[in-house]
């Protein structure tokens, strides 16, 4: 019996990448504004996490596993950052996250051995300058994700994904030719940035039926930066 895999967001970089892997073997949905390079077997059904309600949309009954997707990069000096940039990134990145798990609570609950998957970022464990608006959205999440793992014990799993930088669409700007990329890469105790398959893959692990005694925690998938100081 295949598994119902739900990603909000997820029509391009890593949404695309476990997405498009998940569906050889599930029968996973997109929920996005655009399809993108979806494979055919994937479902998309057209969602703007803030402006559309979840509930609109038909979906199974039972939800195995929900990914949450969209995410941003605002990077800037704190003094220039508008309160309104900040009010922007915690709604796309919690509190549309808090409004989707509350309308698909008990879809999940339904599901045997659901799981829930968010994303997070290295900057909230490592102080970076130029992060304030987007580490305190993705600290909200890592709280958030942490009380609701606990509360839904042991029914549904809870975990978070922290990358560093990874090259996808979202981070075009910060890798857009050789010497930024190298500069980058050179941060890294694996002196490279991430790839879209290195997140995917700790998706689709924590998503997976093999997984089942993981749950409350934030992972590094970071190439060391977080926890290793090789300079």
């Amino acid at each position: 019996m295949k598994r119902n895999i739900l990603l909000i967001g997820g029509s391009t970089g890593i949404g695309l990448e476990i997405a498009n892997q998940l569906a050889k073997e599930n029968k996973v949905i997109v929920a996005s504004r655009n399809k993108g390079e979806l494979n055919d077997n994937v479902e998309h059904l057209e969602f703007d996490v803030l402006k559309d309600n979840i509930q609109d949309l038909e979906l199974p009954e039972e939800i195995h596993g929900l990914v949450y997707c969209p995410g941003s990069i605002n990077l800037k000096p704190f003094k220039m950052l508008k309160y309104k940039e900040f009010e922007d990134d915690m709604n796309l990145n919690f509190l549309g996250l808090v409004k989707v798990v509350q309308a698909l609570i008990t879809k999940l609950k339904n599901a045997e051995n659901p799981s829930m998957v968010f994303f997070s970022t290295v900057a909230v464990k490592v102080g970076m300058p130029f992060h304030t608006s987007v580490a305190a959205a993705k600290g909200a999440i890592e709280g958030f994700a942490k009380s609701l793992a606990a509360e839904y014990a042991p029914k549904i799993r809870v975990n978070v994904i922290a990358p560093s930088l990874t090259a996808t669409p979202l981070a075009e700007k910060l890798l857009s030719n050789d010497s930024k990329k190298e500069k980058m890469s050179e941060k890294h105790p694996l002196k490279r940035v991430g790839t879209k398959k290195d997140i995917a893959n700790a998706a689709i692990f924590l998503l997976s039926k093999e997984n089942s005694w993981i749950t409350g925690q934030v992972i590094g998938v970071d190439g060391g930066l977080s926890t290793l100081n090789i300079s």
